[in-house]
């Protein structure tokens, strides 16, 4: 279902001929997981134990070479593909499932905050990989074993492999005294999400934030209203209110959330309660709990 309120991406369907080796002019931006066959001449002993299963993503060729490179040295870990985009990333890791993933933030279509929240996989060991350090902070609610900021070292990159290798063996939580460092330098609070990521139907829709009416709850998921279509995400109110701009979106009941500016007034009913009605006619209630907040905004 392709739409003007909504991005369509098509998940390709990852096989070893379709993604070769990436040259470093970026022609190619997937390698498939079966590429490990490339890097049998550095595995040494690898059959004697089980190697960390590694991924790439990165939409600069270039940044993934130099992972890529630095990897393929260490005996312990095993490259099992290597992405450009967050749609073909997706697919590699619900199919391939790696222990570790080298994960760029900044990333057109989808970043990798994004990708994280979109899976429906359990998340591996993630190093982020970015070149601005105003990410640290959702780094670290990410759970993030590391955070590197380009450009880095050889040494840098080791300190982090090791603390990765480290909290996989161990299975457990590990805090990087670095990323609490860098926590410091960054101001608190999350930047409101400029689009959603939804999966249905084998598709992947990037949803613009701004094309959303209105959302209601249903259960353990919610609805998202978008003109005449309703795109069904799992994700609690609380969770998404959080994502979502409080300058244009507003809680008007514990089950709905509307976009301000699709209000085109308030009547009153009963008990203290209003009607939201919106642009197109729509009706929506608003709480009393909720009623102060809205005038206040629509008055402004």
């Amino acid at each position: 279902m392709t739409t003007a309120s909504s991005e369509e991406i098509q998940i390709p369907n990852a096989t070893t001929n379709d993604f070769p080796r990436v040259p470093s002019n970026g022609a190619q931006d997937v390698r498939s997981s079966e590429m490990s066959a490339a890097t049998s001449d550095t595995s040494g002993s690898r059959d004697q134990v089980m190697p960390i299963r590694a991924l790439i993503v990165d939409d600069e060729p270039l940044a993934r070479k130099r992972i890529y490179d630095l990897l393929r040295q260490d005996k312990e870990i095993e490259v099992v593909g290597e992405c450009g985009s967050g749609s073909a990333a997706m697919e590699l890791l619900e199919r391939d499932k790696p222990d570790l993933l080298f994960l760029d933030i900044q990333m057109p279509e989808v970043d990798g905050f994004d990708l994280l929240d979109a899976l429906k996989v359990s998340v591996p060991a993630v190093i982020f990989v970015t070149a601005y350090d105003k990410y640290a902070l959702r780094a670290f609610d990410a759970q993030a074993v590391d955070y590197l900021l380009k450009p880095f070292n050889e040494s840098r990159f080791q300190q982090a492999l090791h603390r990765a290798k480290e909290k996989i063996r161990k299975a457990g939580p590990l805090v990087n005294a670095e990323l609490l460092s860098l926590l410091k330098d960054v101001q608190s609070g999350r930047k409101a999400a400029d689009r959603l990521v939804i999966k249905s139907g084998g598709r992947v829709l990037f949803l613009k934030t701004t094309d959303i009416d209105y959302v209601e709850a249903a259960g353990n998921y919610l609805n998202l209203f978008v003109g005449k279509e309703t795109h069904l995400i799992r994700e609690t109110m609380q969770s998404l209110e959080s994502r979502l701009d409080p300058e244009r979106f507003l809680r008007i009941h514990r089950s709905t959330i509307v976009n301000l500016e699709r209000i085109k007034e308030l009547q009153p009913w009963f008990g203290g309660e209003y009607v939201v009605v919106l642009r197109d006619g729509r009706k929506l209630t608003l709480s009393r709990t909720y009623r102060a907040r809205v005038q206040q905004l629509l008055e402004a």
